[in-house]
């Protein structure tokens, strides 16, 4: 019995070197082979028929490339639902919000409540817009709602005596501890609120004027909850990388929201920029912090309770984009947690519901699109072993069955931010191309930031709510106060710059083996990986340089410079 084994172990293992030894001939072949013109890369790849029919599938291959294929469905169905989105946009033009169809005879009482934490660099700006907003002050209330730990209590308080004494009808609420977060700040502050309508800024917003006009005259329509209005940015110019930012912010209002508030499917409160009808807030069971998107959680739960919600794409409101790296990645990070945690809390209600079976499938697409995250990390792995596989498949098998998944997958992506810059931007959306490549690569690079965030949310890690720091930067060439709210170095930027010297790897191999299609696709993870590490790295090394230093708050014990 023994030999027996014995002897099948022998076979197994000399097949399996065969095998070995035979594909390296072939890539050392391919790698030593002249390559001199145009002729001989297609005679090379399309018309040797040589080793045609030869390959055969083994255990080996198929357990690398199964889970391979299986993520790229996966995320090309992610990547066909961005279409979808698209064409229910265009779709149902006819029916996006404009005007109100009615009018309050008489104004209502608005409540404006405003959360801050450690926001002493903006909140004199967020006040003073406020506080100029077309509207009667004797139906007006400004709640600032203050958690902060730092300056920006004794900033903030002297602001609003300084206000109320002028008239303006503004308080400021103080809270020593940070319970619930910016739920808890809301829900605190909505307990004295004597509005009927609540209206909210974060620190970083400008409300125009002539905002509060604008929106209250939609909730005349009694079925109507809440009025979401459309982000714009005040420092887009700033850099390369605020400009990316607006584009892909522009791309979620436009296309997300506009094409699920137009098709009359459920969409979501921004946390900012909106208005809420008080009496849906209570209905719907109040503000909750069991997740980091407690906007996106009322949301959900107040149009299962039948409320409508409105969009208003051409009403707008101007926010500060975070300018370094870091905040970015923290922001995306926490929205990425927030979204997931929401989508296991409320799913099985919306499932469970008498919501038509589009709307089902849409709040699906909607609160588990992070899940991409985590497929991306498997992909990245899973792309050279199944590269080096497949290179001895033949060419038309990778193009029959990889081309529709990458156009899928990916040229969605372009298609869907395109749409979006020229809607807004209708004379010079083509801008738009210039930036697509850094826009996908800048997607990857957040792979690792983001798929941290998912796998937390889906094994129940809770964490606090990590504030986006603001600067009050808008112009090109201003100079950032950053090393106030910088946080510690961590390791996520060294593993980015890792992966992205595995994908340079990876590109060596394509090139050596004249896989030149796949190159460019390959060039935005190493651009990606690359980009958001280094300057996850470099931006704090900029302003220590430039004479600043690192923070040493609560959440930065050592005075490390920029990352996550």
């Amino acid at each position: 019995m023994s030999k027996v084994i014995s002897c099948g172990g022998t076979s197994l293992l000399n097949n399996i070197c065969t095998q070995l030894a035979a594909r390296c001939n072939v890539a050392a072949l391919a790698f030593f082979q002249q390559k001199n013109d145009l002729r001989h890369y297609l005679r090379y790849h399309y018309g040797d028929h040589t080793f045609e029919h030869l390959y055969r599938w083994n255990w080996f291959d198929a357990s690398l490339l199964i889970p391979y294929f299986v993520v790229m469905i996966i995320l090309a169905f992610y990547g066909l639902h961005r279409y979808q989105l698209v064409y229910l946009y265009y779709k149902h033009k006819k029916d996006a919000a404009k005007e109100p169809s009615l009018r309050f005879e008489t104004l209502p009482r608005i409540t404006i409540q405003l959360p801050i934490f450690n926001e002493q660099y903006v909140i004199d700006r967020l006040i003073e817009a406020c506080s100029q907003l077309d509207y009667p002050r004797e139906l007006l209330e400004i709640q600032v709602l203050d958690d902060s730990t730092d300056e920006t209590k004794e900033v903030a308080s002297a602001i609003c005596q300084r206000y109320k004494e002028a008239g303006t009808p503004i308080v400021y609420l103080h809270r020593t501890n940070r319970h619930g977060f910016k739920a808890g700040a809301l829900d605190e502050g909505l307990k004295v609120a004597s509005g009927d309508f609540i209206a909210i800024f974060d620190a970083d917003f400008v409300p125009p004027p002539d905002w509060l006009m604008k929106v209250i005259h939609h909730f005349a329509e009694p079925n109507i909850g809440m009025v979401q209005t459309r982000w714009t940015h005040l420092n887009r110019d700033y850099s390369f990388l605020t400009q990316v930012e607006a584009i892909l912010l522009d791309g979620h209002f436009v296309l997300e929201h506009g094409g699920r508030s137009r098709a009359g499917v459920f969409f979501n409160f921004n946390g900012t920029a909106g208005m809420w009808r008080r009496e849906v807030i209570g209905e719907a069971g109040g503000w909750q912090h069991d997740t980091l998107t407690e906007d996106t959680d009322l949301s959900y739960r107040a149009q299962l309770c039948g409320w409508k919600f409105k969009y208003l794409q051409d009403v707008e409101c101007p926010a500060e984009l975070p300018i370094e790296m870091t905040a970015f990645k923290t922001q995306q990070a926490r929205w990425a947690k927030g979204l997931i945690q929401t989508s296991k809390k409320i799913l099985p209600r919306v499932f469970q519901s008498d919501a038509p079976w589009h709307t089902k499938l849409e709040a699906w697409y909607h609160l588990t699109a992070n899940l991409s995250y985590p497929l991306m990390i498997i992909l990245s792995v899973l792309l050279m072993p199944a590269m080096i596989i497949r290179f001895y498949q033949g060419w038309f098998q990778m193009l029959l069955i990889d081309l529709p998944l990458f156009m899928a997958s990916t040229f969605s992506i372009s298609s869907f931010y395109l749409v979006s810059q020229k809607e807004l931007f209708p004379k010079r959306w083509w801008r738009t191309f210039l930036y697509l490549p850094f826009l996908m690569s800048l997607g990857i690079g957040l792979t690792i930031t983001n798929a941290k965030a998912v796998l937390e949310a889906l094994f129940g890690i809770q964490s606090s709510f990590k504030r986006t720091p603001k600067y009050r930067v808008e112009k090109r060439g201003e100079k950032s106060k950053a090393t106030k709210y910088r946080k510690r170095l961590g390791i996520i930027p060294w593993i980015e710059l890792g992966i992205g010297c595995y994908f340079a790897m990876t590109i060596w191999y394509a090139w050596t083996n004249e896989n030149y299609f796949t190159i460019p696709f390959l060039l935005l993870f190493v651009i990606g990986y690359w980009y958001t590490g280094l300057l996850s790295l470099l931006q704090g090394r900029f302003e220590r340089w430039r004479g600043g230093g690192a923070n040493l708050d609560e959440s930065s014990p050592k005075p490390f410079p920029v990352g996550v």
